[in-house]
């Protein structure tokens, strides 16, 4: 398949590349972050312009679009409410438009942040959603935007960590490098919530392609923690002082500004009767990020750079 994908230099968008560009054509579209040494090719776009982003069908005339792009900074949404609707919101339903045009298969990456927590249990595809900040706010809006004109895209609601090129960019590369660093951090014993490795998720995410589904869904593990466990496990696994990480709640932690939700467990059922299997869980995912952390995946990521 002929894949492109917007925002390659992202967490997603690069290991999804990585992994597959020897069996895929894969070209990926980047912003900011020109890359180097990559095996596959790049673009650099803007896609806040709206002409930029009609135009890649017709450009790169691929199989498949899979638009990672997106102002993630859940912060950074609150102090620019403009970039955060047109990059979150409006951007998604001009791609699927254009997919729909030319009959090109778009995947959407979503987010479990749409729910404001306060259900008991973990949510559903039919439940209501009722997002708390901006970011929240302006990735259901582009999930709308995209199943309203487009009823073959499919939509995935995500929450995954990895190795990035800005070594920062998932809760587990915060908690590893601070832990090798020796520097004590915090992790919310009242946040719960159900991640998958990166690697994992890109696999999942080509087989979804592969089947055709549309519509609606949550990819996530069917396994659920605290943010404070996952940093504990992190720890245990990697060989670090597991005391490093203090547990706090979200209320005591006074460095944060834009509103988040405590509950983002997702049910991720619909996934696995799609697929026919089970996802991996906490400690299979974990074991595959350590592997390939000793592997080399995390430096060959960093020399990208």
């Amino acid at each position: 398949m002929r894949i492109l994908i917007s925002g390659a230099s992202g967490l997603l968008g690069l290991n999804f590349s990585l992994h597959f560009y020897r069996v895929h054509s894969i070209t990926g579209l980047v912003h900011s972050h020109l890359l180097r040494q990559l095996p596959f090719c790049i673009y650099a776009v803007d896609l806040f312009e709206e002409k930029n982003a009609r135009s890649l069908i017709d450009e790169h005339k691929p199989d498949v679009l899979v638009n990672c792009a997106a102002l993630a900074d859940v912060d950074a949404c609150e102090n620019d409410h403009v970039r955060a609707r047109r990059l979150n919101a409006e951007l998604p339903g001009w791609l699927a438009e254009e997919c729909e045009r030319h009959a090109v298969k778009l995947l959407h990456i979503s987010t479990d942040a749409v729910f404001d927590g306060r259900k008991e249990g973990k949510y559903r595809e039919g439940d209501e959603e009722h997002p708390l900040g901006i970011y929240a706010q302006t990735k259901l809006a582009g999930e709308n935007n995209v199943l309203q004109v487009n009823s073959d895209a499919l939509v995935a609601r995500v929450n995954f960590y990895g190795f990035s090129i800005s070594k920062k960019r998932s809760l587990a590369e915060f908690f590893l490098h601070s832990l090798q660093e020796g520097r004590a951090v915090h992790g919310f014993t009242d946040v719960l919530f159900s991640p998958l490795y990166v690697v994992d998720l890109a696999q999942i995410l080509l087989e979804m392609i592969e089947k055709q589904l549309g519509g609606l869904y949550h990819v996530v593990s069917p396994e659920s923690q605290s943010k404070y466990a996952f940093g504990v496990s992190i720890a245990h696994r990697f060989g670090f002082e597991e005391n490093l990480i203090q547990p706090i709640t979200v209320a005591e932690a006074t460095f944060l500004s834009a509103p988040r939700s405590k509950n983002l467990m997702l049910d991720p059922t619909k996934t696995q009767n799609a697929l026919n299997r089970t996802l991996p869980g906490q400690l299979e995912g974990l074991e595959h990020f350590y592997g390939d952390y000793t592997g080399g995946l995390a430096e060959r990521i960093y020399a990208l750079q």
